[in-house]
């Protein structure tokens, strides 16, 4: 986006943002679906409960596995993306071209959908998970500002890589009829390695070795184990700054896809 664009977003934004939150509202009966079907770190917490009760599973006691699964589902909630569905949708119905004669990027335009649903996720999903999480680990959460910050820096980043995959994913629709089996894909790899089934700990020893270059971990597991007090300082930094890596690159290429992309839709009068 041009460096003059950035006064419309900046006009616009606040009349983007509204009519983002009134869908998310208009269709809550969809949006309770949606989070609903991000419920499987509540299903998978009593699995692992009953595994824990002879002994720790990696370093996880009970306290532990409730801890973890809560925070799981509350990072997934902050982290959903679904734009992958919406390029590939738009794309085949042609109603693209309409986001395209607006002044305002239909990427950041998506962005701004996704991020206008957020408070009608948080009031749905977080006073339950949110309230058991204090009451049963609240030692494990972070205990200053900077641990709050950081894991709010994480939390970010797996928005942001989540975001830019999906995108990327989505503008394959440019090319190929449907990309959503792409999608499905790329979420098997994200349910086994991103910690959202199975704790990061509990990984085996080479594939955790492996997961620690791959992007799935920064999605969820990062996050989730920064608001646990899984990790060293040290350690942290380390996988932040990774994470962060993997975010910058995401963004090249998810924006070198879709500007090809759409040249390519706009070239067959799409």
């Amino acid at each position: 986006m041009s460096a003059t664009a950035w006064p419309r977003v900046l006009t616009a934004l606040p009349a983007m943002l509204r009519v983002g939150f009134a869908d998310a509202v208009a269709y809550r009966a969809e949006m309770l679906v949606w989070i609903l079907s991000t419920t499987m770190p509540l299903v998978m917490m009593p699995l692992w409960l009953s595994v824990t009760r002879t002994a720790p599973v990696a370093g996880l006691d009970g306290r532990g596995v409730v801890a973890y699964f809560l925070a799981t589902f509350l990072v997934r909630q902050l982290t959903a993306a679904w734009v992958a569905w919406q390029v590939g949708f738009e794309v085949k119905q042609g109603t693209l071209s309409m986001r395209l004669l607006r002044p305002v990027s239909p990427v950041l335009a998506f962005m701004i959908e996704h991020l206008a649903a957020l408070p009608v996720r948080i009031a749905i999903a977080f006073p339950l998970a949110l309230g058991l999480l204090l009451a049963q680990a609240r030692e494990v959460l972070p205990s200053s500002a900077m641990g709050w910050a950081v894991a709010a820096l994480a939390v970010v980043g797996a928005w942001l890589i989540t975001f830019s995959v999906q995108l990327t994913l989505g503008a394959l629709s440019f090319w190929i009829e449907s990309s959503t089996k792409l999608v499905d894909v790329w979420f098997a790899g994200y349910l086994v390695l991103s910690g959202y089934l199975i704790p990061i700990a509990a990984l085996p020893s080479a594939v955790a070795r492996l997961n620690d270059w791959l992007p799935f971990r920064y999605q969820m597991g990062l996050p989730v184990e920064l608001l646990t007090g899984a990790l060293p300082p040290e350690r942290a930094g380390e996988l932040l700054l990774r994470q962060w890596g993997w975010v910058a690159a995401m963004l090249v290429v998810s924006n070198a896809t879709w500007q090809r992309g759409v040249r390519r839709f706009e070239a067959y009068g799409g």
